[in-house]
């Protein structure tokens, strides 16, 4: 079931940097004024993993959502650990893949659906070796140049 993206921030060196396998979609919990400054696009995804916790609750941390300016005292705190909404088989197979075969859970894009909820696609990921990711790049560069023969 593909989602209606209406509003979408991706992890660029998320693919780069890692050779995603699984992905899911869950829900994030926010609070306060953290919705209207994701709209406002103040999102960064630099630093931000996720972890499962021993209660086998899910959470994002170092997911940067800035400070909504025309917020008061009430404002919310930037870095928070932020609990992601997933069902109890996914976090069971998580659970399953970080612990017993090394995978690293990691965001990879934050959209707002066409209902208007904040999800975050988080991935399964193991690290690429150095000579994989020159291959990428090498690859990338070979495409580009076989799009600029056709014209």
């Amino acid at each position: 079931m593909e989602h209606q993206k209406v509003r979408e921030f991706k992890n660029k060196k998320a693919s780069y940097q890692y050779q995603l396998t699984d992905v899911f979609t869950a829900g994030i919990q926010l609070v306060g004024t953290e919705i209207k400054s994701i709209r406002n696009g103040k999102v960064n995804f630099n630093n931000a993993y996720c972890f499962v916790d021993k209660n086998s609750e899910v959470y994002i941390k170092g997911l940067h959502i800035a400070e909504y300016q025309y917020g008061n005292i009430e404002n919310h705190e930037p870095q928070r650990t932020r609990k992601l909404l997933l069902q109890k088989k996914e976090i069971k197979k998580i659970r399953k893949y970080v612990t017993e075969r090394g995978y690293t859970l990691i965001p990879i894009s934050l959209f707002i659906n066409e209902r208007g909820l904040v999800k975050v696609e988080i991935a399964l990921a193991q690290g690429k070796k150095l000579h994989d990711k020159r291959k990428d790049i090498k690859d990338k560069d070979m495409k580009r140049d076989m799009d600029r023969m056709k014209f």
